[in-house]
């Protein structure tokens, strides 16, 4: 009995936050115990989520599942990415330097702004009169 090992990460973006555990397999990636597909409507956001594989050449070689919270999808999209190239990092780290090369693993630091005190929002001011 072989047993496979489990590299789990963790990545942000904005408010969001995805864990992710990845373990070898058939390519099999379930997000909040949904299908991908299912919860990620769209080729672009998928293909994001799968760039870490793609820059890596591992498509189709790991299971992927991942616990995902806050925020909106594509900060979701944001944070997914990032705890899977650093799970990957933990499988090998001679993808290091690749993974670093597309930008996989810079954690993205823009929040959103507060609301300041006497404005209707973060930048906003009320309408100057004249008169």
């Amino acid at each position: 009995m072989s047993e496979s090992k489990t590299f789990s990460a963790t990545g942000r973006r904005k408010n969001a936050i995805a864990h992710a555990w990845i373990v070898e397999g058939t390519g099999e990636i379930t997000v909040n115990k949904r299908a991908f597909e299912d919860y990620l409507p769209t080729i672009t956001l998928q293909n994001a989520v799968l760039a870490p594989f793609q820059v890596a050449n591992l498509m189709n070689k790991f299971d992927v599942r991942i616990a995902t919270n806050g925020g909106g999808l594509n900060g979701q999209v944001g944070a997914m990415r990032l705890a899977i190239a650093r799970a990957l990092i933990q499988h090998d780290p001679e993808l290091r330097p690749a993974l670093k090369a597309a930008l996989l693993l810079r954690r993205d630091p823009r929040m959103k702004e507060r609301k300041k005190a006497g404005q209707p929002g973060a930048r906003k001011r009320f309408q100057f009169s004249k008169r």
